[in-house]
């Protein structure tokens, strides 16, 4: 794949429904009006069962009995035209279509006790169907706002701004709040597509326990402060599509979880995100948490995470691609290409650990390539902790631009293992690499990956502590200001660093430290004058590296 990413993926208009991946899911479309004000043959319009358009009228009862007319008739459309609709709890059925015209907003209550029971506390949800679809080019807006108020955190300080977030300014008031706004539990066969969802006061569309799901061209739109306001999350479930989606929210914009009332033993698989345009002030792209079961064969391709450069840093994405696993599940099987990054907090976080014990926990076999970044400001890492090391990682024909300006007493600070902590880019604080930090991991490769510091930075490129069998090829990297080395190898065993030129103004190469450190090769064929290919401290044997 070539390294430059394709910059026509995004061409198609997130607010147009596509239906092709209806017949690749084998899900079942209806026929559906092509414009506003047009009806579908057969639809079932909500107005003739009561629905009133003032937005202040609950309708929930009326637009229901639409519903399950159509689902107990054996299937069709049921059809909201123009207009504002009141509803809460209102549950979608087998075989039925809820059609929004494009002059239709459905608009949750904000009154709690409208939801009935808390099975119930979700403006839209759908249990134990299948065959159903929720589509068109309509709104709904869950009103999250009215179920929020300000916490009493103070604010950060401006040297802990970059770790900050800005939804914890925000608090659920007492007594709760309808979450996920829409929710789909144990149903097979699901479209939702074309439509926009706002202001959620929660997690935003959630599909829990499901098989066979198509989510296409919708449109999220959440305030950057909202709390847990993640934009899709797909919990426990499999062979769910993504596709040319818009999200702008305050958590998690794309985020699959393995929690689950039905056990840790239902995988979160086949799991494909494409052609979609991220940005919020947590994570774009994450697998965790929670992660007490296993996720395999995860694609996320062709996609834009990004921030605004003028935000605050608390609104800043915190993690382009954050894959972690801390409950004793397992990650086997990611595959990330064709992603471009802008003002992004940090570009990569890979993080295995046990924040909850558990048996045979790993995260494995991950190819990366095609990422983009710009505007980095907190270092990218692979770690894990004693026990439990990452493998198999591999990171291709990528671009990484940071403007952290790392200092040199962070090189050379104590990093904290955090174990058992909420997992998260920062959580270790400044790291000593400007590039990349890896830990406690086993079989990474670097290969024709360029990482440029375009700020001053004190700290060596790549860092790598209590790692085995990684390779670094045909990289290209700044010099570290101040004479650090280009790669700090500590209690390192069998690294190969190849076909990759010492920076200009760079000294050294490769410095090796820690006795456990063996097994590393260098070429220095890419050395220029002056130049010292390694150098050894710290307890490391000069037989630790040899040098061709």
């Amino acid at each position: 794949m070539a390294p430059m990413l394709r910059r026509d993926f995004l061409i198609a208009s997130p607010r147009i429904a596509g239906f092709a991946s209806l017949a690749r899911l084998g899900l079942r479309s209806w026929p559906l009006p092509a414009q506003s004000g047009t009806t579908p043959p057969g639809a079932k319009n909500i107005l003739d069962y009561g629905a009133r358009p003032d937005g202040k009228s609950l309708s929930t009862k009326a637009i229901q009995r639409a519903i399950d007319e159509v689902s107990g008739s054996g299937g069709g459309v049921v059809l909201a035209p123009a207009g504002t609709f009141l509803i809460a709890g209102l549950e979608l059925k087998s075989r039925v279509t809820l059609y929004l015209d494009a002059s239709c907003t459905l608009v949750g209550s904000a009154a709690l006790d409208d939801y009935g029971d808390s099975d119930r506390r979700h403006v839209l949800f759908a249990k134990n169907a299948e065959d159903l679809t929720l589509s068109g080019q309509g709104t709904i807006d869950g009103q999250g706002p009215a179920f929020w108020e300000r916490s009493d955190r103070p604010p950060a300080t401006p040297d802990n701004a970059w770790k900050d977030v800005a939804t914890h300014s925000t608090q659920v008031r007492k007594g709760g709040r309808p979450s996920p706004m829409i929710h789909f539990e144990q149903c097979r066969s699901v479209h939702i597509g074309g439509i926009t969802l706002s202001n959620s006061s929660g997690r935003t569309l959630q599909s829990l326990a499901c098989d066979t799901v198509a989510i296409d061209g919708i449109r999220i739109r959440n305030a950057p402060f909202g709390i847990n306001t993640d934009g899709i999350d797909i919990v426990a479930s499999r062979q769910v599509t993504v596709s040319n989606c818009d999200i702008a929210t305050g958590d998690d914009a794309i985020c699959l979880k393995s929690p689950s009332p039905y056990g840790d033993t239902i995988p979160t698989e086949n799991i494909t995100v494409s052609n979609c345009r991220l940005t919020t002030s947590c994570n774009g792209f994450k697998i965790g948490t929670e992660t007490h079961g296993i996720f395999r064969n995860i694609r996320f391709t062709d996609s834009v995470v990004s921030s605004d450069p003028s935000a605050p840093l608390n609104q800043r994405v915190i993690g382009g691609v954050s894959l972690e696993v801390a409950d004793g599940g397992s990650i086997d099987g990611v595959v990330v290409s064709n992603i471009r990054m802008q003002y992004v907090r940090a570009p990569i976080f890979v993080r295995l650990e046990q924040r909850t014990p558990g048996e045979n926990s790993f995260l494995r076999n991950v190819q990366m390539e095609g990422i983009e970044a710009e505007g980095a400001i907190v270092t990218s890492s692979i770690t894990g902790v004693a026990g439990l090391r990452p493998s198999g990682i591999t990171i291709s024909d990528s671009h990484f631009h940071t403007a952290e300006q790392g200092r040199a007493d962070w090189a050379g600070r104590e990093i904290p293992e955090q174990a058992d902590k909420y997992p998260e880019a920062w959580m270790m604080g400044r790291l000593p690499a400007y590039g990349f930090y890896l830990r406690h991991a086993d079989q990474i490769e670097l290969r024709h990956v360029t990482c440029i510091a375009d700020e001053r930075d004190e700290r060596p490129a790549i860092v790598c502590e209590d790692v085995q069998d990684a390779t670094f090829s045909g990289l290209a990297l700044s010099a570290p200001a101040g004479g650090a080395p280009v790669f700090d190898l500590r209690d390192a065993q069998r690294v190969l660093i190849s076909d990759t030129q010492a920076p200009a103004g760079s000294r050294v190469l490769a410095l090796v430290s820690g006795a456990d450190s063996s097994g590393i090769k260098l070429t220095a064929d890419a050395l220029g004058s002056g130049q010292q290919a390694v150098s050894f401290t710290g307890g490391a044997s000069p037989d630790a590296a040899t040098v061709n």
